[in-house]
């Protein structure tokens, strides 16, 4: 009985023993692979983190640097309008004389205002009034004239200029290659201030310095958005024809904008000037019609400065309905 019994459990230990050693070794090793496999978790949970850390500190200098290269532009282009010269304003004109010149030419406009007024019979305040008038209100007025339409017209190829220096980058062309193209296909003025920077780089002058310049000569929004996004880029770096890109965008519905806004404002604008020619008219078809009416203003000393009076109310009337009717954005 024990000899069967011996039989019989030498295999079962046999059994369990083997079973034993290999749940041994087969166990270990899928232990220590969990435990590898843990190790390799943590590790690249932690390389992950440390690359999302890495990620976060690179966008938070970047911001830094776009702050403050921001800032610098604000208070380098407020120095440039408190100290705006009468030269800048002549150059923002499109016009190549100096400001003597147009000294000059001011006084030559009062000179002949001050003899027209006088030899057509009006009192000599009127005339003194009418020349300074001429001297200093109409060179002005037209400088600042001249300075509008030069804006107007830049801003209408500003835009295909930005397309053509986007096509350029996408292409693999540097962006100063770009600048050259568009001073030399571009009209005028976009090519002669695109010109005016690609030649100031060939004589040392930086990219920065040149676009701050050209802002100086043409200070339109427009103009200063893209020395902001060319100073960013240069500085922090990032895809240039993506925010060229952008930029061209914005300025399409920009000038979108302006033409709605031109649209709904032109009723304002037409009945601002039948209201502001009325007076003007009808006291010139009185003169024509009943000149013993109304020369009694131009005669007498109180009629005089009547019509200096009404001139002063008619154009602070037409300043306010000029504020209303003229939108900023």
């Amino acid at each position: 009985m024990s000899s069967t019994v011996i039989l019989i459990l030498l295999p079962i230990l046999a059994l369990v023993t083997v079973a034993g050693v290999g749940y041994a070794f087969v166990g270990t090793s899928n232990t220590n692979a969990v435990a590898k496999k843990r190790f390799q978790n943590i590790k690249q949970g932690t390389a992950a983190s440390t690359r999302e850390s890495n990620a976060q500190q690179k966008e938070r200098d970047r911001r830094k640097t776009v702050q403050k290269t921001l800032k610098e532009l604000e208070e380098r282009q407020k120095e440039e309008r408190a100290r705006i010269s009468l030269r800048t304003r002549i150059e923002q004109a499109g016009l190549k004389f100096s400001p003597l010149v147009f000294w000059l030419g001011s006084g030559a406009f009062g000179i002949i205002g001050y003899f027209s007024l006088a030899m057509s019979g009006l009192h000599w305040t009127v005339a003194i009034a009418g020349a300074l008038a001429a001297a200093f209100g109409l060179p002005r007025w037209l400088l600042g004239y001249l300075r509008t339409r030069r804006q107007k017209v830049f801003l209408l190829e500003f835009a295909n200029a930005l397309d053509v220096i986007v096509r350029g980058v996408k292409a693999g062309l540097p962006l100063s290659e770009c600048l050259n193209i568009v001073a030399r296909e571009s009209p005028d003025p976009v090519g002669g201030e695109f010109r005016r920077v690609v030649e100031g780089a060939r004589v040392g002058v930086t990219l920065e310095e040149g676009l701050m310049g050209m802002y100086e000569r043409m200070p339109v929004p427009e103009v200063n958005f893209f020395v902001i996004v060319l100073a960013i880029q240069q500085k922090s770096g990032g895809n240039l024809s993506e925010a060229l890109g952008n930029l061209s965008n914005v300025l399409r519905e920009r000038k979108l904008m302006r033409g709605k806004i031109q649209a709904m404002s032109s009723e304002a604008k037409a009945s601002a000037g039948i209201i502001g020619s009325l007076p003007p008219g009808v006291m010139a078809l009185i003169y024509v019609s009943t000149p013993s009416y109304i020369t009694v203003l131009f005669n007498e000393q109180i009629g005089n400065i009547i019509l200096i009076a009404g001139a002063c109310w008619m154009a602070l009337g037409i300043l306010v309905m000029k504020k209303m009717i003229n939108f900023d954005f």
